[in-house]
């Protein structure tokens, strides 16, 4: 099974400006004149990092990365206490992938994204199927308000008492509410001991739900991180992802003529809602969906790189084949 490429550095980066004082971080690796490829990052507003670079052959692609709005070294960030994140939205973001891919010169490009990058994947491929030649796509999400309150509520049931502790650091009116709301609301509090007290609590969270294997240093470490990376995400699904409601699952069918691989951890709690089954079901014979065993959300576990190089290795040759 394929592993990781070595570890690459950038031949260009930069900050593209996409208005509303906004700069987005851009960064091109590999091969200028190679196949493109965009890595769209979860989160949303985990921004991007290096690991990402290794899942393309650097001899055939042209590996394109970029942080979203407000993560990551796009300007302003979202750990800084003032920031309005009113012009971050699904509908920015697909804005600012435009906006990217003309700046760079891209008539059409591979998209490889996970979690909320597969949301983001899959819904600028719908808006712009012309501007996509294939799609891969890990730790599968589609933006519903099932998957997000699955996330937040749903799984207490399986991990009590962490989720008891993630309830308990709201206050108690808004503790059978919409949990990411009453986030939002301690994130963007002026008095900044409470904003730290919900992003530990929010981000520890999120280490609780994710089963995969454990391995390093914890980005959430990081009270800067946690910060940014929680206020982005609550703000995100307070609002739905101003998605409505079960698009991409409706809409799936548009994507038929799209190659597509969908690498899936068998224990990725968002099976649960059988989501990657039902999206491939719907997308038809050009989707490959792979389960990987005893594999979670992340793309920690070796079964999950394998599968992925193979995809963008396959990709790149002109042999990846569909189930």
């Amino acid at each position: 099974m394929s592993a990781l490429y070595p570890p690459i550095e950038p031949h260009d980066h930069g900050w593209l400006s996409v208005g509303e004082g906004h700069r987005v971080y851009w960064e091109t690796c590999g091969n200028p004149d190679g196949k493109p490829a965009l890595v769209v990052h979860g989160g949303p507003g985990s921004g991007c990092g290096p690991r990402s670079r290794r899942f393309f052959d650097p001899a055939a692609y042209r590996i394109i990365l970029f942080d979203q709005r407000n993560s990551g070294r796009s300007t302003p960030n979202a750990a800084e206490p003032e920031v309005d994140l009113a012009a971050n939205t699904t509908e920015h973001l697909l804005a600012d992938m435009e906006a990217l891919r003309e700046a760079l010169g891209v008539e059409r490009w591979l998209l490889f994204g996970g979690s909320w990058g597969s949301v983001l994947s899959l819904v600028y491929a719908l808006r712009h199927p012309e501007r996509v030649s294939e799609l891969v796509l890990m730790g599968l999400a589609t933006g519903r308000r099932a998957e997000t309150d699955l996330l937040t509520r749903g799984l207490g049931s399986y991990f009590p008492d962490a989720w008891r502790a993630f309830r308990d650091a709201v206050p108690p009116e808004d503790r059978d509410g919409d949990l990411p709301t009453a986030y939002a609301r301690l994130l963007h509090h002026p008095d900044p001991e409470v904003r730290a007290r919900a992003a530990r609590a929010w981000c520890d969270w999120e280490e609780a739900i994710d089963v995969g294997p454990a391995g390093g240093p914890s980005r959430y470490d990081d009270p800067a991180f946690r910060l940014a990376f929680a206020r982005v995400v609550t703000h995100y699904w307070s609002a739905g992802s101003w998605l409505p409601e079960g698009e991409v699952l409706r809409r799936a069918a548009e994507l038929a003529d799209l190659p597509g691989v969908v690498v899936q951890g068998s224990l990725d709690p968002g099976n649960l809602l059988g989501t990657p089954w039902e999206l491939a079901h719907r997308w038809g014979p050009n989707c490959a969906l792979t389960v990987v065993d005893e594999a979670g959300h992340s793309t920690a576990d070796a079964g999950m790189v394998g599968r992925l190089v193979a995809a963008t290795d396959g990709f790149a040759t002109g042999v990846t084949r569909t189930r």
